[in-house]
């Protein structure tokens, strides 16, 4: 019923949408980017409105052609690696052809990515995009199921950062911030205690994202690649934020070192705090939550000369969770069609800290000439942590089952199924230190309008160290007899893991690979990028052997802007901590890389749909086949993973992906992302069933599903604003998954994930108020955001339909030895008001 009350919701903010269409006059404006020395053609530079969505880039000859509403003395700005930024002021409603001069950067103020521009499958998105978006948790990963291709939110839901791709787990995603590998804290169980995730919007200047069949100058990970470049500042700017779950601040600028103003300082700094104790008063479980999440960041480079450039990224990031549980609320399961009720009352505490700290050095030489561009980067950076997960709780729990059909709170119990003790205790704790130390190279070679190469190398060492402790049980009372109930034995102990671990470990690896561009016929270009990546793990003397290769075929002339591409490779991941470990605790020294093999197929095509808008949309489609072997099973417990220790399971993924973009209204830009996804797997050794019975016999099956297996996902990030005053906006972000798997807890091999959690499904909703902007400055000689360049507020309506998702299972055990699985729900529906000063 809610699903279907939801989609009419939709059905009719779309209707409403169609009829409230802005009329805004729209221009169109076109030419050519040129090298301001040598006249030649400069392809992959961006041109855009600053601050909105309007944005294309130049082609192979230079040529570029946008769309844009007119104003007087409307602003386009012209960006291009190597090259400084240009704005170029359009006068006439309807220009003649722009010829654009672009000089070459004559000091390092260029960030070296390796790629020439938007290719194949990665999706590029600038982060400006996503500032008002109505966000529970305030990172960046809530918005990528909306942008990105086959991207799911974990099971922690709006409480966590954690994602899922393709049918992977989060520990297969690999995330880079300037080129920096960063990594998250480990012991982290549910997504109440994650703090603040390393990437702060405000620092961001764009993002790219794969979801697989990425270049081998990536690294040793299975599923994805979020590649985040923070911004290069000229100017000075600041901002800040303030919500009821948390706030945050930034600044950023350059100072010139010398009289020539060739040699900059550039710095980028912010700082965030968050708590999401306001949203966590809405959960089942009551009682005294106190989270505490905070970091401080910042990003400086420095031009040493000409050539040479210095940088330096920070991170501090404190997470402290406590609570101190009094009573949960009545959570309700089924059993043979009749309702189950719990009622659990609380003593003891919970206290948990997740400290991290990273920072990074970089050297990059970049001489500049004409022919062969060359750079050289070294880097290096070091990442510590220090976890602890400390709680001793006693739950007093009361199972009954009430009349069926009985819709009173007060239902009348026909049968007492259990009552006792669940205690939980647990104190664990753990050390990281990882220290990166690596060197990159490119050469272009043959640039040239008809052929192009850019060689790309590195080779790099990691040395990672780990020691903890562990110490963690679980009893269950019930009527005076520990359970499970063995005559003869005292207090029995359940899910003991006790150990102490140190394991330090050194990886080297080097990649090499090659961007091919030549035109085939004078009517289309192809696109090639082979490559090899090799990885050797000291732990047990493993070598790895990774070649991958894309292909992309893109016609010249096409009005459509069509691209089609195929990428395939092999794909390793050495174990790094948490895979090594299995459920009692013990590391695994033996244990191998999880190894898979990727084969992915897309296209890009614009196309136009004027009954909705008069700008282009682009649709971005995929699909894949991913062949899974020497995989680590694992079980999910809301985020937490946990490893069986070895290398038992052999799978698959297979899906079909899909993203429409575009403006329903001229500057406000959407996103449509639906995949479809099967992801299987076999226990090694292992015989599965399905169906169990009463006598414990069942169906034999081939696989079993994977606990990321999810059929569907949905997701909608939209955005409007009213057609005679766009000061005032309106954001819609919308996600509907079905249920993931899950099996009886201590019993998931033989009949392994046979329950699923219900669908999941939740619309957040935010309208906002620019209260002050320089066109307003300009107009006004008063105001009280005078001072700032915009000011905004926002009313947000998270979890807007008030659904019930389920985060994970509570099982609970009678005398009879039967087991109940009682959802854990996340949070309900919650108000947030949000202020936002740009200045």
């Amino acid at each position: 019923m809610r699903l279907r009350t939801m989609l009419r919701f939709f059905l009719l903010v779309l209707l409403i949408i169609s009829h409230q269409l802005s009329g805004q006059e729209m221009t169109r404006v076109k030419g050519f980017v040129r090298d301001d020395q040598t006249g030649d053609a400069l392809e992959f530079v961006t041109v855009y409105i600053p601050e909105s969505k309007y944005y294309t880039e130049s082609n192979i000859k230079g040529f570029f052609e946008i769309e844009v509403p007119y104003r007087s003395g409307l602003t386009l700005r012209f960006n291009r690696v190597g090259y400084e930024s240009k704005n170029v002021i359009v006068k006439e409603r309807n220009p003649q052809d722009l010829d654009v001069r672009l000089i070459a950067l004559k000091s390092e103020a260029v960030v070296i990515t390796g790629q020439s521009g938007q290719r194949d499958n990665q999706i590029h998105e600038k982060a400006s995009s996503f500032e008002l978006l109505p966000n529970s948790n305030g990172g960046i990963e809530r918005i990528l199921p909306s942008i990105a291709l086959g991207v799911r939110s974990s099971a922690g839901g709006e409480l966590s950062s954690q994602y899922s791709v393709r049918g992977g787990s989060y520990d297969e995603n690999l995330v880079f911030v300037n080129d920096f590998e960063i990594y998250r804290p480990q012991l982290i169980r549910n997504g109440q205690q994650e703090g603040l995730s390393f990437p702060h919007l405000d620092l961001i200047r764009d993002l790219s994202f794969s979801s697989g069949g990425f270049e081998a100058r990536y690294g040793d990970k299975q599923s994805s690649v979020l590649d985040i470049r923070y911004k290069v500042p000229e100017e000075k700017k600041h901002s800040v934020e303030a919500s009821l779950l948390g706030a945050s601040v930034h600044t950023e600028g350059s100072i010139g070192l010398n009289r020539s103003g060739k040699g900059k300082l550039r710095y980028l700094i912010g700082a965030r705090y968050k708590s999401n104790q306001y949203l966590l008063s809405s959960q089942d479980i009551q009682g005294e939550y106190v989270p505490r999440f905070g970091d401080v960041q910042a990003y400086v480079s420095s031009d040493i000369n000409r050539n040479w450039q210095i940088s330096f990224l920070g991170n501090w990031n404190s997470s402290r969770f406590s609570l101190i549980p009094e009573s949960s609320a009545q959570a309700r399961g089924s059993l043979l069609f009749n309702v189950i009720q719990l009622n659990t009352f609380y003593e003891g505490r919970e206290v948990d800290y997740f400290n991290t700290a990273m920072g990074g050095l970089s050297l990059l030489y970049f001489p500049k000439q004409r022919k062969n561009n060359l750079f050289v980067k070294l880097q290096s950076s070091i990442q510590g942590s220090d976890e602890a997960e400390q709680f001793d709780i006693l739950g007093y729990y009361r199972l009954v089952e009430l009349e069926l059909n009985n819709k009173d709170e007060e239902g009348k119990e026909i049968k007492l199924w259990g009552e006792g003790i669940q205690h939980r205790f647990a104190r664990n704790y753990l050390q990281s230190l990882i220290g990166i130390h690596e060197v990159k190279a490119g050469l272009q070679l043959g640039h040239t309008e008809g052929f192009s190469q850019l060689w790309l190398g590195g080779l790099g060492v990691r040395n990672e160290k780990f020691e903890d402790q562990l110490n963690e049980w679980e009893r269950i009372d019930s009527a005076g007899y520990s359970l499970p109930y063995q005559e003869g034995r005292g207090i029995v102990f359940n899910e003991v893991v006790k150990s102490s671990n140190t394991l330090h470990n050194t990886k080297i690896y080097g990649w090499i690979q090659n961007t091919i561009e030549m035109n085939v016929g004078g009517r289309s270009r192809i696109n090639l990028v082979p490559g090899i990546r090799v990885h050797y793990n000291d732990l047990n003397a493993e070598w790895v052997v990774s070649p991958r290769i894309k292909a992309e075929w893109i016609p010249k002339h096409s009005k459509n802007e069509l691209r089609v591409w195929i990428a395939s490779g092999l794909y390793a991941q050495p174990p790094l901590y948490r895979e090594l470990r299995n459920l009692a605790g013990n590391l695994n020294f033996d244990e191998r890389a999880q190894k898979s093999a990727h084969f992915v197929a897309g296209l890009k095509r614009d196309f136009n749909w004027k009954k909705v808008s008069a700008s282009k949309f682009r649709w971005i489609s995929e699909i894949y086949y991913k062949s899974l072997w020497d995989q680590v099973s694992y079980d999910l417990d809301n985020v937490r993973i946990r490893y069986s220790g070895k290398n038992d399971s052999r799978g698959y993924a297979v899906g079909w992906d899909n993203r429409v973009n575009g403006e329903f209204v001229p500057g406000a830009e959407s996103w449509v992302n639906l995949s479809l996804l099967r992801t299987r797997e076999n226990i090694v050794g292992v015989q599965h069933f399905v169906n169990q019975q009463s006598d414990g016999s069942g169906t034999k099956v081939t696989d079993v599903p994977r606990p990321t297996d999810q059929l569907m996902s949905l997701s909608l990030f939209f955005q409007d604003y009213l057609p005679q005053n766009d000061r005032f906006k309106m954001h819609v972000q919308t996600t509907i998954t079905t249920g993931l798997p899950y099996g009886v807890e201590g019993q998931n091999i033989v009949y392994r994930n046979e329950y699923r959690f219900k669908p999941y499904h939740r619309v957040d909703i935010g309208f906002s108020y620019k209260m002050w902007d320089e066109e307003l400055r300009r107009r006004q000689a008063r105001g009280l955001f005078r001072f700032s360049r915009n000011a905004w507020i926002s009313l947000e309506v998270l979890n807007l339909l008030k659904v019930k998702n389920e985060a994970s299972v509570r099982w609970i055990k009678s005398i009879y030895n039967y087991e109940f699985a009682i959802p854990n729900y996340l949070s309900s529906r919650r108000i947030n008001l949000r202020l936002r000063i740009d200045f």
